[in-house]
């Protein structure tokens, strides 16, 4: 079940991710086009291009990070024992998940709120739209901590099973 869903996350923030930097391709073609042939620099670009990065930066974050594929210092990490090891890599995962609901969450929720009143210069859209990415990152950052920690739970669970069954 954990890995049906670790798979459609994936799938779907990939997915969000691939769209958002051919948007962000297309989007920077017609800013050069318009401000060095035409030149009538575009204003919307600039916005788009910004808050484009902002998003797909956020989701490829959190993605990397649930595909635990992000870097890591991992010289002292590596000279531990595994006992250790793995109670490092729980509190590692406990950390990122508070982080990810306290920061990310609920302070995004919390500036999401407080910039719904302002609007953007060129588009004219709430702020609070273009914040909405932190606390769905967190959310999202959240969800793969829990996987993660459920992961290595499992792992441990069953290394200590194989464990008995060879004595």
């Amino acid at each position: 079940m954990q890995e049906k869903l670790r798979k459609g996350l994936d799938g779907i923030f990939m997915g969000i991710c691939v769209f958002l930097f051919a948007f962000m391709i297309l989007v920077g073609t017609y800013q050069i086009v318009s401000r060095y042939f035409f030149q009538r620099p575009s204003t919307v670009s600039e916005e788009l291009l910004t808050y484009s990065f902002a998003w797909m930066a956020l989701f490829a974050s959190s993605y990397v990070f649930g595909k635990r594929d992000h870097m890591r210092m991992g010289f002292l990490a590596d000279k531990l024992p595994d006992g250790a090891r793995y109670w490092l890599n729980i509190a590692v995962e406990a950390l990122v998940f508070l982080f990810a609901v306290a920061v990310q969450f609920y302070g995004g929720v919390r500036i999401m709120r407080l910039t719904m009143s302002q609007t953007t210069a060129s588009l004219g859209i709430p702020m609070g739209v273009v914040y909405l990415a932190v606390p769905l990152s967190g959310a999202l950052t959240a969800v793969y901590a829990l996987l993660n920690l459920v992961a290595l739970a499992g792992g441990r669970k069953k290394n200590r099973q194989e464990g008995g069954a060879k004595r």
